[in-house]
């Protein structure tokens, strides 16, 4: 969402009378063409399929650090002319892009000189500490010596990340004169807040012509001969960097990713499709982990989002928790760390609230946008509880919950005061930063809350979702309290989850939708709508037993499930748009979420029938990778997903869902505490003949199990077992 949407035609009035942060797109430009990516750290690239950044005016192409475009071009040639690619791909562990190019025929007054597919170059690149590293190679498979051109055409923007997202700035900082030596160039910018950012355009290579915006490298290559190039580029903001050796930042980032990938389980399954996305979403939480000074914290999305965002890394966390609750452990700790310790109404913080979301970059620096640390979700607190009282449950690590306890019962008493704004017992928002979000739940665009009729809902609004999320958190808060010896604060959690499960069943319910209204309005009035939202209430299990049945009705109905996943609104309601952000597209974290509340009230048949939905969708996917969303288009015969034009690729909770969609299926909960590895009602789609988790951490022990599918239950098998730890199946 970026701040002049009057610019994009798509736009309707009501988007750039409200939306401050609208994603700009371009015509003709589409996340198909963003090709590579690679993250590390607080740095990540986007490269088309030739490895180059393209000058785009508009394009999401560039070396990004710190919330900063650190490079907006760098195209190679051989000479004037583009390289042909062969292929390219990001290696399976995300630790590095490999691309393949050969030269066009390059002619001289009608004389052909090289023929095509004579010379073949190729780029290994790789991400490390904020410098992006560039091993050319190029080769001569022809049979005479031949004088090799490469041009290499750079330059940095200094943009912040919201500049390129589409937000217009009156004033910027200084761009200085470039600096250039024999084997460098450097590339200098001094922000209206008073940091000076640096890129540095370094060569290792012997013969070199360099410019402020462009090298040049002449050699000979006899036949079969082979010529190396050194390229590194240092994004640098008042902090040196020097660059190592190319092998050992390969390494260290490899090694990196791998230690990440082994802090879980491992799920090998006899699906070799399935296998391939489990790996492309293994890897990608890896990548998208970055270490704090708090912890680990998975990183929302790329290249939107590639910062903490509490909601996102609390999702990301319970997503992953049966197979990595060290994920959970470090967002738990990032985000106690950075709770609200006093009210901010232009960050829209208060006392006890959880992050959104953190900013680094020039205009977050600046107060131009809000978000350096702003508070404006109301989902997030909530969260947060549930997930505490989830990861004890998981690791029974009481000594780390008895040390952010106090930020849990902080978080306890803005649910109880001041995330109820008028002591109803519901959860409301209504934002205090002019600024600031409209709309604090997950579904954040500014037209994603509405009546009926199309009108916009009125805040403060209490979203049925958010409500199922403070129902869990009081259950949490009861066990967390009875696990520290509160007992009487136990009991007084309990009756609030009861009394606001009466409550909500019968301010919510809909009879004639059959299923829960997604929200109510500042004037308690229902917007009685069909949204993927009431999914959540079953996740949360604040949904009546009687309901249940009838809101999966509603959201497996043909106007809900698309063939591929459950859309966010239903194709019967007046706002529904398959090609919107929230008002009928399709989520993967939440096609995960409504799947879990499925088999929780004993729907297996439709969490099976979305795990297999999202699972044909990968199968069209490049890399096998779940993006942040996808348009909501009826399936059809012989027909693929349809792209969202700027959705976040990798995006973690994305990356979450398929870990959380076969729990659900598995109907696994780990009791650590007890030593206890439950099944209750296990079943595998038709897809799945045998899935095998080993390394299944349980405290200090491990266990390796094979489930096997029979025509009516699954079978169990405890291959391996390191300790007391028993297995229980439920059928």
């Amino acid at each position: 969402m970026a701040t002049d949407p009057k610019l994009d035609p798509l736009v309707d009035a009501e988007a750039g009378e409200h939306d401050l942060f609208y994603i700009r797109t371009s015509s003709g430009h589409t996340n198909d063409e963003r090709g590579l990516v690679l993250k590390e750290g607080d740095s990540f690239v986007v490269l088309d399929r030739h490895g180059d950044i393209r000058p785009l005016k508009h394009g999401q192409e560039g070396l990004y650090h710190d919330g900063t475009r650190h490079l907006s071009c760098m195209v190679l040639r051989f000479g004037r002319h583009r390289p042909l690619l062969l292929g390219s791909v990001v290696r399976g562990d995300n630790a590095a892009i490999s691309v393949d190019l050969t030269n066009p025929d390059i002619a001289k007054d009608g004389l052909l000189l090289i023929p095509r597919g004579t010379l073949h170059l190729s780029r290994l690149m790789v991400l490390s500490q904020g410098v992006l590293y560039d091993r050319i190679k190029v080769r001569n498979y022809g049979l005479a010596p031949i004088i090799v051109s490469i041009d290499i055409e750079f330059d940095a923007d200094f943009v912040d990340l919201f500049e390129v997202r589409g937000t217009h700035r009156l004033e910027r900082g200084l761009r200085q004169p470039a600096a250039v030596s024999s084997r460098e160039v450097s590339l200098i910018y001094t922000g209206l807040d008073n940091v000076q950012r640096a890129t540095r355009v370094g060569f290792e290579v012997d013969t070199i012509v360099l410019s402020e915006r462009r090298a040049r490298m002449e050699f000979e290559l006899p036949p079969h001969g082979e010529r190396q190039i050194g390229l590194s580029i240092r994004c640098e903001n008042g902090v040196a960097r020097a660059p190592v050796a190319f092998p050992d930042a390969m390494q260290t980032v490899a090694d990196t990713l791998e230690r990440r990938r082994h802090n879980g389980c491992d799920i090998l399954t006899s699906n070799q499709q399935f296998n391939d996305w489990l790996r492309r979403s293994n890897s990608d939480l890896s990548m998208m982990i970055t270490d704090t000074r708090y912890g680990e914290y998975p990183y929302a999305g790329v290249p939107w989002f590639s910062t903490p965002f509490g909601r996102d890394g609390l999702i990301t966390a319970f997503q992953c928790l049966w197979t990595n609750p060290s994920i959970a452990r470090g967002v738990l700790s990032f985000l106690a760390a950075t709770q609200a310790s006093s009210d901010d109404p232009v960050h829209d913080a208060q006392r006890g609230k959880i992050l959104h979301e953190m900013r680094t970059g020039e205009m977050a620096s600046l107060g131009e946008v809000p978000f350096g640390k702003y508070y404006g979700s109301h989902d997030a607190t909530p969260l947060f509880v549930m997930l505490a009282a989830s990861y004890l449950e998981r690791t029974d690590d009481r000594a780390f919950i008895e040390r952010i306890w106090p930020a849990i019962e902080a978080a306890l008493r803005w649910l109880e005061w001041d995330g109820d704004l008028d002591a109803d017992g519901f959860i409301e928002y209504a934002r205090q930063s002019p600024t600031g979000l409209v709309h604090q739940g997950w579904k954040d665009s500014h037209d994603s809350i509405s009546h009926a009729s199309g009108a916009l809902a009125e805040a403060p609004i209490a979203l049925c979702e958010i409500q199922g999320y403070l129902y869990a958190a009081w259950h949490g808060a009861a066990s967390l309290s009875a696990s520290l010896g509160h007992a009487g604060r136990a009991s007084e959690y309990i009756q609030k989850a009861t009394t606001l499960r009466e409550n909500f069943d019968k301010a919510f319910w809909n009879e004639p939708m059959g299923t829960y209204a997604i929200a109510l309005d500042g004037h308690k009035r229902q917007c009685a709508v069909r949204a993927s939202n009431a999914g959540h209430t079953l996740f949360t299990g604040i949904a009546m037993p009687n309901r249940a049945a009838a809101v999966a009705r509603a959201l497996m109905s043909p106007e809900g499930f698309s063939g591929w996943g459950i859309r966010t609104l239903a194709t019967s309601e007046v706002r529904y748009n398959p090609m919107s952000y929230h008002n009928g597209s399709i989520w993967p974290h939440d096609n995960s979420i409504i799947a879990a509340g499925f088999t929780r009230y004993g729907l297996h048949d439709e969490a099976l029938a979305v795990l297999g939905g999202l699972f044909e969708a990968t199968l069209h996917m490049d890399l096998h990778r779940l993006p942040e969303l996808f348009c909501g288009f009826q399936r059809g015969h012989d027909e693929s997903p349809v792209s969202y034009p700027v959705a976040c690729s990798p995006q973690a909770w994305a990356s979450g869902a398929p870990f959380l969609l076969l729990q659900s299926v598995l109907g696994l909960e780990i009791l650590a505490a007890q030593r206890i590895v439950k099944f209750t009602r296990p079943r595998l789609p038709e897809f799945l003949r045998e899935v095998r988790i080993s390394n299944l951490r349980i405290g200090p022990h491990t266990l390796d199990l094979v489930l096997e599918r029979h025509e009516y239950d699954v079978g169990i098998d405890v291959l391996r077992r390191t300790g007391p730890i028993e297995v229980v199946a439920i059928k």
